[in-house]
């Protein structure tokens, strides 16, 4: 990776000089302008954004970059963050990594460069060279909802494995046997979690989880409806599809409707991500919810101890489940374990 040094070098000019150019300074003539941005485009020159990232003085201003604003999970959270944050007198500028984990870093790195105080992250991955920079460079952080296992970052998150467990043990009192997941991403954290409290609530039930009931998503709508249609092609299909995230959930329910089936009495379907729409289906769809708002609320007072010198705590807070009637409860259901 190129230096501040060879972009000196190629533009035939000084390392100040370069520094100059990328702040936009105005004392550099026009010449050396265009030689140093010439030398920037040619050796793929990025600056060190963590680096400069590192200062005294505070902008007031907070990051948040979250995995996909269509999602009505993290726009909630978002909303929440800005909530906070307005409360302790900060601003937020968000970014959206569309579960892309190059665009997660483009927004990182933007953010760096605009000198913010903190950064809240829900990482699309656990591999970010650039966030684990910034961690270690002592950057403010928090991540939210996610994280990136071994990083001294504190983490604001909810626990949804006794959810999941309440949920299985509530399908297999239903008499469902065969029982298939949608699951996230596996370089994510909540993607991996959610599929092992899945296969550990099964076992602790005697209820089996073959591979072929186990579908690979990406917490986003089309993965779900693609699953699905796998699932529902086998020789014996699933009494149930259990969706990762709500997203997954609107897929496979699309999927589903496609073949003109009908949730329960063909095939049951639960959602991990209560949003509030998932009242409004027929019929209104069984999920866990987690603790949104106060997820977003807890990461911002978090972020905030770090920047103004106290020690910030990580937080966990748990998941419950929302029982309605897409699994084949009777009618009327409507209750919350806790």
């Amino acid at each position: 990776m190129a230096s501040i040094k060879d972009v000196a070098a190629e533009a035939g000019v000084s390392v100040a000089t370069v520094s100059r150019v990328l702040n936009d300074h105005p004392s550099v003539s026009a010449d050396a302008r265009t030689r140093v941005l010439a030398a920037v485009e040619a050796l793929g020159y990025r600056p060190n954004a963590v680096a400069r990232s590192l200062r005294t003085d505070q902008t007031r201003t907070l990051g948040l970059v979250i995995s996909d604003v269509l999602n009505p999970y993290f726009t909630k959270l978002a909303r929440s963050v800005e909530e906070e944050a307005r409360a302790l007198g900060y601003s937020v500028i968000i970014g959206n990594a569309d579960e892309r984990p190059e665009l997660q870093d483009h927004h990182v790195r933007t953010l760096l460069d605009r000198r913010i105080d903190g950064l809240l992250v829900s990482p699309t991955d656990g591999g970010s060279p650039l966030m684990l920079d910034a961690a270690r460079a002592g950057t403010p952080m928090v991540f939210v909802d996610r994280w990136i296992p071994g990083v001294d970052v504190p983490v604001v998150r909810a626990d949804g494995r006794e959810a999941v467990r309440d949920l299985v043990a509530h399908l297999h009192r239903l008499g469902h046997q065969r029982l298939a997941i949608i699951a996230g991403p596996a370089a994510t954290t909540t993607g991996s979690e959610r599929v092992e409290a899945f296969r550990v609530a099964l076992a602790e039930c005697g209820i089996p989880l073959p591979d072929a009931y186990i579908g690979q998503g990406d917490f986003q709508a089309e993965s779900g409806r693609r699953v699905t249609e796998r699932f529902l092609d086998l020789p014996e299909p699933p009494d149930v599809v259990f969706a990762a995230d709500n997203l997954m959930a609107l897929g496979a329910l699309d999927a589903v409707r496609a073949r003109g089936m009908r949730i329960p009495d063909d095939i049951a379907l639960a959602a991990f991500d209560d949003i509030p729409w998932f009242v409004h289906t027929d019929p209104p769809i069984t999920a866990i919810a987690q603790p949104t708002g106060d997820l977003g609320r807890a990461a911002v007072r978090a972020l905030v101890d770090r920047i103004e010198g106290r020690p910030p705590e990580s937080v966990t807070l748990p998941a419950r489940l929302v029982v309605r009637r897409s699994c084949g409860e009777p009618f009327p259901a409507q209750r919350s374990t806790s």
